[in-house]
């Protein structure tokens, strides 16, 4: 079946959740796990805040300042995925919010992950930084894979690269998983705003699909069903969208996972899709009939929209090369 892709050339470039202290957020990412912070944005008169994070090649060096215009033109013409933090201002300094990070019963979002080329290793290194860890890769029934805690409690997947010594960075931002009740909708929905999918595989009660944007012709070429469809998934430098079925919640009329937005169970807030015209792409995805959360001329911020995918996660739709967010920008002083 031929996929409608929308218009405007979508590709997914961001992930966000919830966080309770950016300070202790945005170094852990920094400093466990080699990502960089390219671009802030501060609404003060909205009172959050937004931290924008990214696995950079190995020996990049990021010049630019975040909060700057400079930084926000970066970020609106990234081609790859970022981890949008947010952060809601005074949460840090409260003692009783605390954000859901998933996993409990029927909840959608389930964790992020960083590929490595030695998960022993690597978990290791990170319990020696002071990292608490739910499973380690001996633990439990999966052998060889891992998952630690960020500070708000998300599970952070540590997994293995199939081949050692191709990537050259010690940990790359590999995943964001979600769990989905009807596979061929959500696989259609998000191969319809540009991914490729990249890997399939199936067990006794559960399957797995991953997707991906910036994939190259030749991670493209391999069949997502056979051992060099999992192993190139692996080798991807930047994220995949790891979809999880659950077998036998597509025939439930009434079953539903939370999306992650709903009142005392927030967290994870939603994926994000740069495309060239707003107005464009959101028209050709009204067409899908799964809705809006926010149409791109709602709500105080014109020109971005939340859709609502067939379980109801909101995906952002931003403009690419960006628009004024009216944030209060850092002025850089010759």
């Amino acid at each position: 079946m031929t996929i409608k892709i929308h218009p405007g050339s979508p590709s997914w470039q961001q992930t966000m959740l919830r966080i309770k202290d950016p300070a202790k957020s945005v170094k852990f990412y920094v400093e466990n796990f080699g990502m960089t912070l390219i671009d802030t944005f501060n609404f003060p008169q909205w009172k959050f805040s937004l931290y924008f994070l990214t696995t950079l090649p190995e020996g990049e060096d990021y010049k630019l300042t975040p909060g700057t215009q400079a930084s926000h033109d970066y970020l609106w013409n990234y081609k790859g995925v970022t981890l949008e933090l947010t952060h809601n201002h005074g949460t840090e300094t409260s003692e009783n919010n605390a954000y859901h990070p998933g996993n409990q019963e029927n909840d959608g979002f389930g964790h992020i992950a960083f590929n490595v080329d030695d998960v022993y290793a690597a978990t290791e290194r990170l319990v020696a930084a002071g990292v608490d860890f739910k499973k380690k890769p001996d633990e439990g029934r999966m052998k060889g894979l891992a998952f630690a805690y960020d500070p708000d409690g998300y599970w952070v997947e540590i997994c293995k690269r199939a081949s050692p010594g191709v990537i050259p960075n010690y940990f790359n931002f590999s995943q964001t998983m979600l769990r989905v009740k009807d596979p061929k909708k959500s696989v259609e929905f998000y191969q319809s705003l540009g991914m490729m999918l990249m890997r399939e595989s199936h067990y006794d009660d559960f399957s797995l699909y991953f997707l991906a944007s910036h994939v190259s012709a030749d991670a493209e070429a391999a069949d997502p069903k056979s051992a060099d469809g999992k192993a190139g998934t692996s080798m991807l430098f930047q994220p995949v969208l790891e979809l999880t079925h659950n077998h036998g919640t597509e025939d439930d009329a009434n079953f539903r996972h939370f999306n992650g937005n709903e009142e005392g169970r927030q967290g994870f807030g939603h994926v994000g899709f740069l495309v060239d015209d707003v107005y464009e792409a959101c028209d050709s995805i009204r067409e899908m009939g799964y809705g809006f959360k926010k149409e791109p001329d709602g709500g105080s911020m014109k020109g971005l929209a939340f859709a609502y995918d067939p379980d109801g996660y909101a995906v952002e739709i931003i403009k690419r090369g960006g628009i004024e967010f009216g944030d209060d920008k850092t002025v850089e002083h010759a």
